[in-house]
Formats: C-alpha cells, sequence, structure tokens
C-alpha cells in the first residue's frame, strides 16, 4: 500500500494514528512506537509484565499460534469466555494477575497483539503503554524525545462486524494521556493529530472511571461479564512498568 507522504506527520515528533494503516504510515522514520490497546491487550501486558510475565504478541486467530508458544515454552492465552469458564489464563487482565505458575505467555488478539507484531522489524523501539502505566511511559519516553528521537503513538481500536476499524474511545484516551505526559516534560513539538489526542484526555481525564464502562467497547465487556477487566483497565497511573519489545516478547524497560 503507497500511504501520501501527507499523511506521514513528519513534521511532528510526537505523532497519532489509528489501527494496523496508521501504524504503518506515521511509525515510518520514527525512533519509537507506543501502541495503546486498553481493552484490553496492552492493558494485559502491562498486568503480565508487572508480575515478571514475558509477553510474546501474536497475530489473532492464526493457527500456527500453539505451535509457536510450544517453541517458546510459554503458555498461549484462551479467549476471554474459555478462560472465565476453565480459569486459564487469557486476553482478560484478571486471569493474568490470578495466574500462578506463568513464565511466558503468548498473547494474540485483533488490535494490539497484531499491531505490535507489525512494528517488530520497522527499527523502531515498540513499547506498551495503557492508562495504568500512561505517566510511566511518558517519563521513558521525554528524555529521548527531548534527545531528537521521534515517537508514534498508535491507538489499536477496535473492529465493526465487516472487520473495518472502528475508533475506540478508551484507546484515545490511553494515547492521549501519554501525549499529555510527554507535553508536561516540555515536548512542545506534536503533530495536530496528537494534539488533538491529548485534549481528548484532558476532557475526561476527572471522570475517567465512570466514563470506561460506559463506552461502546466497556459497555460490551460489562454486558459479557466482565465489569473486572473494565475496572482494572481504568486505573490511570497505577504502575511504573515500561514494557519494551525485544526479541519477539515484552519485558520491562
Amino acid at each position: 500500500m503507497t500511504i501520501p507522504s501527507a499523511h506521514r506527520q513528519h513534521d511532528g515528533r510526537v505523532r497519532f494514528e489509528w489501527g494496523l494503516v496508521g501504524a504503518e504510515a506515521i511509525v515510518a522514520g520514527a525512533d519509537l512506537a507506543v501502541v495503546v490497546d486498553v481493552l484490553s491487550f496492552t492493558t494485559a501486558v502491562t498486568v503480565a509484565v508487572e508480575r515478571g510475565i514475558e509477553v510474546f504478541p501474536y497475530r489473532w486467530r492464526d493457527a500456527s499460534a500453539a505451535t509457536y508458544a510450544e517453541a517458546r515454552d510459554a503458555t498461549l492465552a484462551v479467549g476471554r469466555s474459555v478462560g472465565e469458564r476453565t480459569g486459564a489464563v487469557s486476553l482478560s487482565p484478571p486471569s493474568i494477575a490470578r495466574a500462578e505458575g506463568v513464565r511466558r505467555l503468548v498473547l494474540p488478539s485483533p488490535n494490539g497483539s497484531t499491531i505490535a507484531v507489525s512494528l517488530a522489524d520497522t527499527g523502531a523501539t515498540v513499547v506498551a503503554a495503557c492508562l495504568r502505566n500512561a505517566g510511566a511511559v511518558a517519563a521513558w519516553l521525554a528524555p529521548q524525545v527531548a534527545g531528537g528521537a521521534t515517537v508514534a503513538v498508535v491507538a489499536g481500536g477496535e473492529r465493526w462486524p465487516d472487520d473495518s476499524l472502528r475508533p475506540a474511545l478508551e484507546d484515545l484516551w490511553g494515547a492521549g494521556a501519554v501525549i499529555r505526559g510527554l507535553v508536561r516534560a516540555g515536548i512542545a513539538e506534536l503533530s495536530p493529530e496528537a494534539r488533538a489526542a491529548a485534549g481528548a484526555y484532558d476532557a475526561v481525564a476527572a471522570s475517567l472511571v465512570d466514563e470506561l464502562p460506559s463506552t461502546a467497547s466497556g459497555r460490551e465487556l460489562v454486558e459479557a461479564g466482565f465489569t473486572a477487566d473494565v475496572a482494572m483497565a481504568g486505573q490511570v497511573d497505577v504502575t511504573a512498568v515500561v514494557p519494551v519489545l525485544r526479541d519477539g516478547g515484552f519485558g520491562p524497560a
């Protein structure tokens, strides 16, 4: 796919876009790439890395995932509903928080995980961010950006039934929280898209805990019985963990 130069936000040292194609557009030439998928991939990654678990992102619905996990002596996450029924580890962050004996985890997802895999070979350092660690990620990025690095912040979004991208508010807010942290650290060279994301976070920051369950994605999880997933994802700046992708797996920076 050919992406016009005008869509790559080259004038911004901090850039923002949506989804897999958006990531391809703005990560070209960037030194750092931040993937945000609040409900739930990057929240799950952050919870796992907090617990000392290395997380390997993988493409969604890829039949080779089991073989990939076996080759890495890793546990393969099951579907959320299966995990709830069996107690196995899944994309649900609470399932990871209570897991015992898991050292490595292969964690497929249709958005954040698939994007992280696609960015692994771009040359950019890939970071997982969510509301739980947005401040820590910004603090880790800030000196690098101040020193001349460029960062691309990618909101994973969700999927409509026809598999097209559905922009998701929670990912806009998570990305905006990271960008707002960079601004507070003195970083000023934002693309207009990045400034808009920061503004979206500012508008909801004081009421985010109440707003998150009412978003389309939050409501979907609540109605499916995963209220605890939404509550865990809505905790802001509760950890200093910064998951960085190295050799295929996310571990602490």
